[in-house]
């Protein structure tokens, strides 16, 4: 049984025992039965008519401010994913919807065939932001990834004299970079790739967090770059243990004249505790990627930065994209970059995750692997309980009591709540996680 198909199981035995009724095939998508829940409702015109590849925690959510959230029956939680990061500025954050209010009712999209009056603010403010000489916006963030990738070959063939379609890309085990085909060559997870080829060549993989094997690999002359995140989201909030390892990985691609790029989709934007993951090892990489919370969690804004030499090898009809640069997310990712710096969340995100730590370190439960991660970027590993449950149904139990986590890989639970949770709210937090987890013993 692949994973996805344990998943979809998964989803049905926890929607079974907490009594949501999967829609039958008279389920229609207006009228409810007297006898469901809008829980049950929802969720079953989700399992009749949407592709099943996502596998929720069964809970509907309704409405969101700061690090709460509140689902269709007016139960709290405290949010402990952020959208994966995406609303590190909080849910719904006021400054950010105004902005969004307000150009929503002037213009929305005119394309990159014609300029708008957001998007010279935007490329002028976010290059000063992130400290780079450009910037070519996109939307999602595998978007930005992809884009990236291109820029490199590109450098590539252009500057570094790479032989035609020679040019390779170095990417890290256990990554996660997006969805697209191209990001599905670069994953070694079998979920990601399987069935989907033929995958896209010279995309070659090498152990994380292993600085000989990078050495090995970019000593090749036809390598453009070396693609890695400086901390591995999908797989758990791992964190490098070589010291300075972003440092290090950085230098050796300066010695082989290969790109450093770092994929920030997810640690980028104060997650760590710092702007972007890698100013921890004080390094600036050739190639930035930026997405989720660059919009606060509105919709979908991305951006790939880089220096003149390599941005400048796109030219006019060479790479594009219909919504990069529209003014609506133009203007709203200003204002999500602007609350993040004024109301010091980045700082605020360094304070509270070593206190959610340090609190996560005090409980003491046999369910408890390791505890990890920087600034609000954390992962609690567990072990299995002590009748075969998962961190599946931790999760669940969790959601019972009032925290929304997601577990990742069947043994890991990531704790990334928005930037702005508060005090309180992380000894809340902390205090259900230790109740639900000694509830299992």
């Amino acid at each position: 049984m692949s994973r996805f198909a344990r998943l979809t199981a998964q989803v049905a035995r926890t929607a079974s025992a907490n009594n949501v009724r999967l829609a039958s095939t008279s389920t229609s998508t207006s009228v409810r039965s007297v006898s469901e829940t809008r829980t049950e409702h929802l969720i079953g015109l989700e399992m009749k008519y949407g592709a099943h590849n996502y596998a929720p925690i069964p809970v509907v959510l309704s409405q969101g401010r700061g690090a709460l959230a509140w689902d269709v029956e007016g139960n709290r939680y405290i949010d402990c994913l952020g959208a994966y990061a995406a609303v590190n500025q909080g849910h719904c954050h006021p400054k950010i919807i105004a902005t969004l209010m307000k150009q929503c009712q002037q213009m929305t999209l005119t394309s990159r065939a014609f300029h708008n009056d957001a998007l010279g603010d935007f490329v002028k403010f976010t290059t000063e932001y992130f400290g780079f000489d450009r910037v070519l916006p996109m939307n999602t963030g595998v978007e930005a990834w992809e884009t990236a990738c291109k820029l490199a070959r590109r450098w590539a063939y252009e500057i570094k004299g790479v032989p035609e379609n020679q040019a390779r890309l170095i990417f890290a085990n256990n990554n996660f970079h997006g969805r697209s085909i191209a990001a599905c060559s670069a994953s070694t997870d079998p979920d990601c790739y399987g069935n989907y080829g033929p995958l896209v060549p010279n995309f070659d993989k090498i152990p994380f967090d292993n600085l000989e094997a990078l050495e090995k690999a970019v000593s090749n002359p036809n390598v453009a770059a070396f693609v890695v995140e400086p901390i591995q989201g999908e797989a758990g909030v791992v964190v490098p243990k070589t010291q300075n390892y972003i440092a290090r990985a950085a230098e050796i691609c300066r010695k082989h004249n290969v790109l450093f790029v770092a994929d920030e989709v997810q640690t980028g934007v104060g997650r760590t505790g710092k702007l972007v993951a890698c100013d921890h090892d004080n390094v600036k990489p050739d190639i930035l990627v930026i997405g989720k919370a660059l919009s606060g969690g509105t919709l979908p804004v991305s951006a790939v930065f880089s220096n003149d030499e390599i941005m400048l090898t796109i030219r006019p009809g060479q790479h594009g994209s219909t919504f990069g640069g529209n003014p609506l997310g133009a203007r709203v990712a200003i204002t999500a970059l602007q609350v993040l710096k004024d109301e010091k969340m980045v700082e605020n995100s360094a304070r509270m995750g070593e206190l959610m730590r340090t609190k996560l370190h005090e409980i003491d439960s046999p369910l408890i692997k390791e505890i990890r991660g920087r600034g609000l970027m954390n992962a609690m590993s567990i072990n299995p309980t002590p009748s075969g449950q998962t961190a599946w149904d931790v999760c669940v139990r969790l959601k019972d009591n009032g925290v929304l986590a997601k577990p990742s890989h069947g043994h890991i639970i990531r704790l990334t709540p928005p930037l702005v949770i508060n005090e309180e709210q992380v000894l809340e937090c902390t205090d259900i996680i230790e109740r639900t987890l000694k509830s299992f013993h």
